[in-house]
């Protein structure tokens, strides 16, 4: 049944709230709309002390392996991370403390699916999918065709997000993680087409995140979805600085859902 799942967004060390579509750290055009005061451990306790599973944290380019790994020890065993995970540091991460790794850019060099490397990721992982999130985070292009968005969602690859890509991925990971990149940090809506369509594609646990701006949005993301896919807020919620969500109002929406998923 579809849950809210909270997110803790790292850039630069610190928790953040970005526009995807900007999130490019080489530049001047980095959008923010929001910067805690708080570290990363913060949330970390905010988010076990409400049992809110399933959250991921996202370093978003270098200088967050501190910020990071205050994450993961403020609950071992409890929150997904990602950003530059490979085969070298994927277990390293799990020994910190990660419920599971996420994978996006490894998986894509020079912008081109690589099966080597995922079998490689999950070696380093004993071969345990349990452990592993495959994130296809993309960008539309055209009406109903989204593409996976690599290097901070500024890099197209050549993955299609359909179900023939989701049935090849789905056997070697536990879920998917999938922004809406164009979507991301805008609070403009969210993808609708997108949450349908992941609904019949995917049969692993997915979370859709992008566009997120009020409480309606987990009725209408359940609805859509038949309850198969979940949401992440960011920027909306009053604990990134937002005006349109309440996390309490999301912590106790999650309270109210059925306890077994149907």
């Amino acid at each position: 049944m579809t849950r809210f799942r909270p997110c803790i967004d790292l850039h630069a060390g610190q928790v953040k709230q970005i526009i995807g579509g900007t999130l490019d750290s080489a530049t001047s055009e980095l959008k923010t709309n929001y910067v805690s005061l708080q570290p990363a451990g913060h949330f970390a306790r905010l988010y076990k002390d409400n049992d809110l599973v399933g959250a991921h944290v996202i370093m978003l380019g270098p200088k967050n392996d501190d910020a990071a790994a205050d994450a993961v020890s403020a609950w071992p065993g409890g929150l997904q991370l990602g950003g530059g995970i490979n085969d070298s540091n994927a277990k390293l991460w799990i020994d910190k403390g990660a419920e599971k790794v996420i994978i996006t850019s490894y998986l894509f060099p020079s912008g081109k699916f690589s099966q080597e490397r995922l079998d490689t990721v999950l070696e380093a992982l004993d071969g345990d999918k349990n452990k592993l999130v495959i994130d296809l985070s993309c960008r539309r292009q055209g009406e109903d065709k989204w593409f996976v968005a690599m290097n901070k969602w500024q890099t197209l690859t050549d993955m299609e997000v359909n179900q023939d890509s989701i049935k090849r991925l789905e056997p070697y990971c536990s879920e998917f993680l999938i922004h809406a990149a164009d979507n991301e940090g805008l609070q403009k809506g969210i993808d609708e087409k997108l949450v349908t369509k992941l609904a019949e594609w995917c049969s692993i646990p997915v979370t859709y995140a992008g566009g997120g701006r009020h409480l309606v949005d987990l009725e209408l993301v359940k609805t859509l979805s038949h309850g198969k896919v979940d949401l992440t807020i960011g920027s909306a919620l009053d604990c990134f600085g937002g005006s349109g969500v309440k996390f309490d109002d999301c912590v106790e929406w999650n309270k109210k859902q059925p306890a077994v998923d149907s």
